[in-house]
């Protein structure tokens, strides 16, 4: 059976490896007849229709899923597969008991409430016995076309026309339900409600599995895993945050409420039965046990450009003295640059001595788009990549979604130090201050800003 899912626009990038995470996850196989990243859709061949509804119930990159009854590139053609298609095998569906209506879908052009009368009234061979229903339809059947790329000059007629039986539709209720818009508790780097949760189903979440986020901050990952049945903890060195007791981010908002808590942002949402807790606690110095105990680690790094990167320490020499004893009890630990090779160091190693094997490791590793390049992944032999997205923040700067599954092996991580020079390298196109006429023609010919060694050299002294 082919089965036909519409995807959204947005976040492309992340929906074949969201598909194959799920594939793993529910044990459905993946049979693809079409897989794109670029167009709205793909297409599986499915053992049944139950494998596509596991499918749609977790994932969020999928709009609609149809069982798919006719495709065609042209009117002509899409017309002549369905006058073929055998309704006596979908006769429950087209009986005169049951209310439908034709969903109409276009991409890349406006339709007009005529023209998709006029499309529904072309499928008027179709044995359709039931009533037309617009508001609770029994069935619904979804007619779609897609008009290419090109918005100034779309063609006359669609590239691609599909018709089929609405199965079901995917989870993107869940990114309304957890808009950081109406939520308690948030900060400057609240990680948005799609991308966390895109980022659970990357990292296998499901019901009873234990997720550790250790830079939790807001706990916008934390509230994404346990939406899917993740059992959630976290850490963070900063415990202000973690108290709710920072500065708050909401514009025209003085001073956080007093009910402003991490806590609170679960019962919000009625996850509480799932959060574990937080603590405050240096990574670099890690508090956690020191075996395997996680299903899944997912995490958003601080970068050092809006978050600060620091572990405890100290550049001065205590080596002949020490605290007094009646300020222990009061003591912050000084803290030292925590730089970004090191902290991913730290974690890819610490992922591998605490995840089982099986699970997941998800991070975000900022990068200089020019810097990145597959061999300079960070690496681990006790963890495989399963996949590898990029966000593009701007012409010069990225992020990669980072996803490694623990494996059998042992030893220390490998990170490129080239790859995680972001902080140093980021504010480099303003110190050289690159016309935007430039930078388009780099970009054009690049797909980034391609700086020379002499150009970062020159604009680095510029800092």
């Amino acid at each position: 059976m082919l089965f036909l899912f519409w995807c959204a626009s947005e976040h492309t990038q992340f929906r074949l490896a969201e598909f194959e995470s799920l594939s793993c996850l529910l044990d459905v196989p993946l049979v693809w007849v079409f897989r794109s990243s670029e167009h709205p859709w793909v297409i599986l061949d499915m053992a049944s229709e139950q494998e596509a509804v596991k499918i749609i119930s977790r994932s969020i990159s999928v709009k609609y899923c149809l069982h798919l009854w006719a495709d065609g590139n042209s009117y002509q053609e899409f017309h002549s597969n369905l006058k073929k298609f055998p309704f006596q095998e979908q006769a429950k569906w087209l009986a005169e008991d049951i209310s439908f209506k034709v969903h109409v879908e276009s991409f890349n052009k406006k339709v007009s409430g005529a023209e998709r009368l006029e499309k529904i009234e072309s499928l008027s061979y179709i044995p359709l016995q039931g009533p037309v229903s617009l508001s609770s339809p029994q069935v619904t059947f979804s007619y779609f076309e897609f008009h290419g790329f090109d918005h100034n000059n779309p063609p006359e007629e669609p590239l691609k026309i599909m018709f089929g039986r609405l199965v079901g539709e995917g989870q993107r209720e869940k990114i309304t339900k957890l808009s950081i818009k109406k939520r308690k508790f948030i900060g400057n780097t609240t990680m948005d409600p799609q991308l966390s949760l895109l980022m659970a189903n990357l990292g296998a979440v499901a019901a009873g599995r234990v997720v550790l986020d250790p830079f939790v901050g807001t706990g916008s990952l934390l509230v994404a895993a346990a939406e899917f049945g993740g059992l959630v903890l976290g850490g963070d060195i900063d415990y202000l945050t973690l108290h709710a007791r920072t500065r708050p981010s909401r514009v025209g908002q003085k001073v956080r409420a007093e009910d402003e808590s991490m806590v609170a942002n679960f019962e919000q949402y009625g996850l509480t039965s799932q959060y574990l807790g937080v603590i405050a606690g240096d990574f670099s110095q890690s508090p956690w046990r020191d075996q395997p105990w996680l299903d899944c680690v997912v995490t958003d790094p601080p970068y050092g450009i809006r978050e600060g990167t620091t572990r405890v320490g100290t550049e001065k020499d205590f080596s002949t003295t020490s605290i007094p004893e009646e300020y222990l009890d009061t003591h912050v630990p000084e803290k030292v640059a925590y730089t970004l090779q090191q902290l991913v160091t730290d974690l890819l190693n610490f992922s591998a001595r605490s995840l089982r094997v099986g699970g997941r490791l998800v991070y975000w590793l900022p990068v200089i788009r020019q810097n990145y390049r597959p061999d300079r992944v960070p690496s681990h032999p006790g963890l495989r990549l399963v996949a590898d997205c990029e966000q593009v923040l701007s012409s010069h700067t990225s992020r990669r979604l980072l996803v490694m599954e623990r494996v059998e092996g042992e030893g220390e991580a490998t990170v490129s130090k080239e790859l995680t020079m972001f902080k140093e390298q980021f504010y480099l196109p303003v110190a050289g201050n690159i016309s935007r006429k430039e930078r388009k023609e780099r970009i054009k010919e690049h797909g980034h800003l391609n700086l020379s060694e002499q150009e970062i050299q020159q604009f680095t002294k510029q800092l």
